[in-house]
């Protein structure tokens, strides 16, 4: 039996619960001050002020911890949890994303050939070996910002063997490395080019001839779809979809990002875990989504940011009672970074919402996207001991310090993993 104690934090702050907040619920949290944690074989056994938790341990018990970390000076919070992310992936873009900040468009540099396939072209050409060094350089970033769970999609392959070799990496990094990454199949990302934009030819293929390989091997828990101008329209991105539930596949979207082709409608008629991007929803839509107790939407301000574009209508959603999510769409393309600073400091001063909202976004909300709130995003007992040490007193420095990364340690599965 392995178990750690954690004492002195200056603050402890988390949301609690086990599933999704939504609107005003996002606003509050649980602050304990001169906290600690114990914890068991990978859970949080006791969460409490020090002296609290201290009495809950016997002498003899505390005498063989295995580990004791003086939090003294430092704010515990819970691991954060990036929900949606493609970091799996090769050859760079940064070319045109020079060229898309000059003034170009996203839509005109597909037009050339550019975007999505461009990657899918180095990606193809890519070993299984040399993907797996890629992601896991990718994921031990990701771990100094104090993202300890990731969602990973596939969808630089746009093939069979390549997506299957995607999704199959993502599966040994699962075992080789301690951050945990949820696993979606995102075939439709693009129309490849040898189905010369064919959409619903390209959707039959991957009904037929992909879904049933990547069911039969376990690969993927979540199937998504990009519904937009451009890419897959909303009739296809329903046939996907039902299909891919038919099949026992929970189901994301990729909606409203560059048109509004009422995708988030879609995403909440379909009962998806989480409708992302959200840049061009409309009222009714959120209005639709503040409907569903289960469907998180899922805000990325970096893509907005780096697209030049106006960001999604954060204060509103919340007003509305929906249940709003944060994460960093680190890609190839729009968004090639996993910075939580950058997340928070965005979130704050562009789409204006408050710090505590933001760390449940990145904690418990990110959790429900992902459907492991019952067992992460919070720090209390029975759940996964998956931790940040910040290095100053209160978690409100991750706004403060603005920019800079604040992760002195992180704690994965009641081990600690990173330490500054």
């Amino acid at each position: 039996m392995k178990n750690l104690l954690i004492l002195h934090a200056s603050q402890i702050a988390t949301p609690i619960g086990n599933s999704i907040k939504h609107g005003k619920e996002m606003d509050q949290l649980k602050i304990i001050n001169d906290g600690a944690i114990f914890l068991e074989d990978g859970l949080i056994k006791y969460i409490g002020e020090t002296d609290e938790v201290i009495k809950k341990l016997n002498s003899n018990s505390i005498s063989t911890i295995d580990q004791i970390i003086d939090a003294t000076g430092s704010t515990l919070v819970p691991g954060f949890i990036d929900s949606h992310t493609h970091f799996l992936f090769a050859g760079y873009r940064l070319d045109e994303f020079c060229e898309r900040v000059a003034g170009s468009t996203y839509l005109k540099i597909m037009e050339k050939g550019g975007g999505i396939q461009a990657t899918v072209d180095a990606t193809r050409n890519a070993s299984a070996a040399k993907l797996k060094e890629l992601g896991s350089n990718r994921l031990q970033e990701m771990l100094r910002q104090g993202i300890t769970t990731v969602e990973g999609k596939s969808g630089y392959g746009l093939d069979e063997e390549t997506e299957l070799k995607q999704l199959r990496v993502f599966r040994e990094l699962n075992i080789t490395q301690p951050v945990d990454i949820s696993v979606t199949y995102l075939g439709a990302h693009a129309i490849p080019r040898e189905f010369n934009n064919q959409a619903d030819e390209y959707i039959e293929f991957i009904i037929k001839e992909v879904l049933p390989v990547i069911k039969e091997e376990n690969l993927a828990e979540f199937v998504d779809v990009f519904c937009d101008k451009g890419v897959f329209d909303l009739e296809v991105s329903r046939k996907l979809l039902k299909s891919a539930k038919k099949l026992g596949f929970k189901i994301k979207m990729h909606a409203d990002e560059i048109a509004n082709l009422n995708g988030v409608k879609l995403a909440s008629e379909l009962d998806a875990v989480s409708a992302d991007h959200l840049i061009k929803i409309s009222s009714a839509e959120i209005d639709e989504l503040s409907q569903k107790e289960n469907t998180v939407a899922t805000l990325l301000p970096c893509t907005a940011f780096c697209l030049k574009e106006n960001f999604a209508p954060a204060r509103e959603l919340i007003a509305k009672n929906c249940g709003v999510a944060l994460a960093s769409d680190y890609n190839p393309g729009s968004s090639f970074t996993c910075s939580i600073p950058l997340i928070v400091a965005l979130s704050s001063f562009s789409m204006k919402m408050t710090m505590n909202e933001i760390l449940t976004a990145l904690t418990l909300n990110g959790a429900a996207a992902l459907d492991v709130a019952n067992k992460k995003g919070s720090l209390e007992p029975g759940k996964i001991g998956d931790i940040v040490l910040l290095n100053y007193p209160d978690f409100r420095y991750l706004l403060y310090n603005t920019g800079n990364n604040i992760v002195s340690k992180v704690i994965k599965n009641g081990r600690l993993v990173y330490q500054a």
